[in-house]
């Protein structure tokens, strides 16, 4: 499927925290953007960054051949399958790009494509601050032809992407992803606090750390945040990342593999959720661990 950049428009359903970004990212790059989003508040925002406002789901996939879906929960990502299958419309490249457990992606990708549509299971990895840059890596699995039509499109919003395979590849790995999210901020955290302790001035601990060997793209990202006690608004919250840790211990479980590292990290996030912290960004863990921050 050819896609013209003066002519046809993208499609994104979900405009929240990623899909507003991705739909920003776009126009800014010269793409026509049709969106919609059940919250009046998102799809006016979104107007005024030059957005065009669907009525429907099914009015998105009518206008655009290709239709991205950035959802907050299972009840609204099957709502929007069967709306898809259910539209009638012309066969479309439909990219899932939510953090979910396999199956549920599956049943995703089978509802569409009995519609006549070619899905692509497409996850994202990145936070929110990211995907307000473009500072975004996408994996998209299924139909390699499909996916490399989409070259252009997906430079509009993302620094890159990686095909990996068959349809569920990516979610599998954006769990592996993931995985390795969950064990390098609660580290960065644990690194933060030793540091506070010995008495270092925490925005030099972010330069220093954040420019040598042991640094990761998690503690540069989060690291400011801890050390001035910024965790809002969320790049990613609290809330929200539970369920993606549920979705990596059940992936983890089936496989029959063992994750004491990630395992470790998990009462922590609880204790987050505990304290009230289900809105602030997952940096919180900072707070939860004792540390005190330049407030």
């Amino acid at each position: 499927m050819a896609i013209n950049k003066a002519s046809d428009s993208i499609g994104i359903i979900g405009l929240g925290i990623m899909g507003g970004a991705f739909a920003r990212n776009l126009v800014k790059s010269g793409w026509k953007v049709t969106g919609f989003d059940i919250s009046k508040d998102q799809c006016a925002a979104l107007a005024k960054a030059g957005v065009t406002i669907a009525a429907s789901v099914a009015d998105v996939v009518a206008k655009c051949p290709i239709v991205m879906t950035s959802l907050p929960s299972l009840k609204a990502i099957d709502a929007v399958a069967n709306e898809i299958a259910t539209a009638k419309a012309p066969a479309r490249i439909v990219l899932e790009m939510s953090t979910i457990p396999l199956d549920d992606k599956l049943r995703f990708g089978k509802v569409v494509s009995a519609a006549g549509h070619t899905a692509i299971d497409c996850p994202v990895s990145g936070t929110g601050a990211q995907a307000e840059t473009g500072d975004l890596v996408l994996y998209p699995s299924g139909d390699s032809k499909a996916i490399a039509s989409l070259k252009d499109v997906i430079a509009g919003f993302t620094r890159g992407y990686y095909d990996v395979g068959a349809y569920g590849n990516g979610s599998r790995m954006k769990y592996i992803a993931n995985h390795l999210v969950a064990i390098h901020n609660v580290a960065s955290a644990e690194a933060m606090i030793l540091a506070e302790q010995a008495g270092l001035d925490l925005d030099v601990v972010v330069k220093c750390i954040g420019d040598g060997a042991g640094a990761s793209r998690m503690f540069q990202m989060r690291a400011p945040l801890m050390a001035h006690v910024n965790y809002k608004p969320a790049t990613m919250k609290m809330s929200i990342w539970q369920k993606d840790m549920d979705t990596i211990r059940d992936f983890a479980r089936g496989l029959g593999v063992a994750t004491p590292l990630f395992d470790i990290t998990r009462p922590i996030y609880d204790q987050a959720l505990t304290q009230g912290r289900a809105d602030e960004d997952t940096a919180a863990v900072f707070s939860v661990m004792g540390g005190k921050g330049k407030k």
